[in-house]
């Protein structure tokens, strides 16, 4: 198959699991933050991402995180939540990617340590939009939370992997 002839084809993959970052974003940003913490959600939407990363390949896993960030920000956020979601959604990318490559962590693993990741990068960017590393403590509270997400989100993808895989 050529080039243009797999670009056509993938047009309506990529664009399903877009619709679908953004259902699962709507319906997340309806629940109030757990245990009034800002900054912690599930993380639905990294499903998409995940399972993206793990039946199709890396680079289409990068396209439906930044696309997805995009529109979400434009939709629900602002330019702050903007620079937040894309901080931490492509250091959260970039870890699962190289993760994935070693072949030596499980689904739930990969997402567990991106979810850790995630936030990471948006204390990295609140450090550098504040001037300030007197925030670094909160961490810790997203550490937990990144951990736990992230596990939930693994066992979640890993489960729709093996049901989907069929189709991809």
């Amino acid at each position: 198959m050529n080039n243009r002839n797999r670009i056509i084809k993938s047009v309506p993959v990529y664009s399903m699991l877009i619709a679908l970052a953004l259902i699962l974003s709507y319906v997340e940003a309806q629940f109030p933050p757990f245990f009034a913490v800002p900054g912690m959600k599930l993380g639905l939407t990294n499903t998409v991402v995940l399972i993206t990363l793990y039946l199709k390949d890396s680079r289409s896993a990068v396209f439906i995180n930044i696309v997805r960030i995009l529109i979400v920000s434009i939709l629900f956020g602002n330019g702050l939540s903007f620079v937040y979601s894309m901080s931490g959604g492509l250091l959260s990318g970039a870890v699962m990617i190289l993760l994935k490559k070693t072949n030596r962590f499980s689904i739930t693993a990969v997402s567990t340590v991106g979810g850790v990741a995630h936030n990471l990068g948006q204390i990295l960017a609140a450090m550098l939009i504040m001037s300030t590393s007197a925030i670094a403590w909160y961490m810790t509270v997203l550490w937990i939370s990144g951990m736990a997400s992230g596990a939930l989100i693994g066992f979640i993808g890993g489960i729709l992997c093996k049901k989907l895989k069929k189709y991809a």
